[in-house]
């Protein structure tokens, strides 16, 4: 027999006198009750109750013994309301992952919303460009943008990602403005040098169903958004970035928008989990603000 439960049995049959009524407030028959306390005392090589047909009392070993047992009883309870209160309110520290542009710059005004909604949350943010393995890095959450490579995970999309072209008007001053993709091979293109492939030496754009690839070279490659953004506002070159990234500069005039006539790709974004991780509170709470802000 479980011991925890022949423990609750005894303690309830000590405080309430019988077993037929212990077997009430525990919703047992007192025959089951009678088997728990006879299963402790088998245990102990002792006798806890001593009982005749009027009456009941705890032996001496019985008395001690039943003051640990209400104890461990009364410890476990509130280790099974901390639980539920564990899983019901969003509480605890949250490690998640993210790629470093959308991260820093998409990504930030809804942690610090969603922290300042949940106060007893705390959030780990590592930001990375590396594909990281959520079971063996101890992440619960993963924002993934491009294709997923791995199956073994819940993915929920995202809105995609979307790129646009931009150039400094001191860059376009000095070497005109493309008018079609094409016209891109004449011009300086940054490019991002990504963690895990080289920078793309190739831009595809839509122009309604049909997609165009141009070839597109830079003698500056770097890994990092925001020092591509410096030598973009700087007028070294052409950049391909995202939308939420380069707004900023696109509002203060740092930069102008081209090709506005052709849709760059979007990338597609997803949201990673492991789904037994869903269940507690802090995830499944962040998981659907995250879904409707980024959804």
């Amino acid at each position: 027999m479980d011991r925890l439960t022949s423990m609750a049995a005894f303690v309830m049959a000590a405080e309430a006198g019988s077993y037929a009524s212990a077997a009430q407030r525990l919703d047992m028959s007192a025959q089951m009750v009678a088997k728990h306390v006879a299963a402790l005392e088998q245990r102990l090589g002792a006798r806890l109750l001593n009982r005749t047909t009027r009456r009941q009392s705890l032996t001496e070993l019985g008395q001690a013994y039943y003051e640990r047992c209400k104890h461990i009883v009364t410890e476990a309870e509130t280790a099974d309301s901390l639980a539920q209160i564990m899983n019901d309110t969003p509480r605890g520290k949250l490690r998640i992952s993210a790629p470093v542009t959308f991260g820093s710059y998409s990504l930030m005004p809804f942690m610090t919303a969603f922290l300042r909604e949940f106060p007893e949350v705390e959030i780990d943010l590592h930001l990375t460009d590396r594909a990281v393995d959520l079971v063996e890095e101890g992440f619960e959450v993963a924002f993934r943008i491009g294709p997923l490579a791995t199956a073994s995970l819940t993915a929920r999309p995202l809105a995609a990602y979307r790129l646009i072209v931009c150039a400094a008007p001191r860059y376009l001053a000095e070497h005109g403005t493309p008018q079609v993709p094409a016209d891109l091979q004449q011009h300086e293109c940054l490019g991002y040098a990504y963690w895990s492939r080289p920078a793309d030496h190739e831009w595809s754009f839509f122009n309604g169903a049909q997609v165009e690839r141009v070839p597109v070279s830079s003698r500056l490659h770097v890994n990092e958004s925001k020092a591509l953004l410096s030598a973009a506002v700087d007028g070294f070159g052409i950049v391909l970035g995202p939308a939420d990234f380069l707004e900023a500069a696109l509002r203060r005039g740092e930069l102008v928008r081209l090709l506005e006539g052709f849709e760059a790709p979007s990338r597609a974004m997803h949201l990673l989990y492991t789904a037994h991780r869903q269940k507690t509170a802090k995830v499944r709470q962040f998981i659907d603000a995250a879904v409707s802000r980024f959804g």
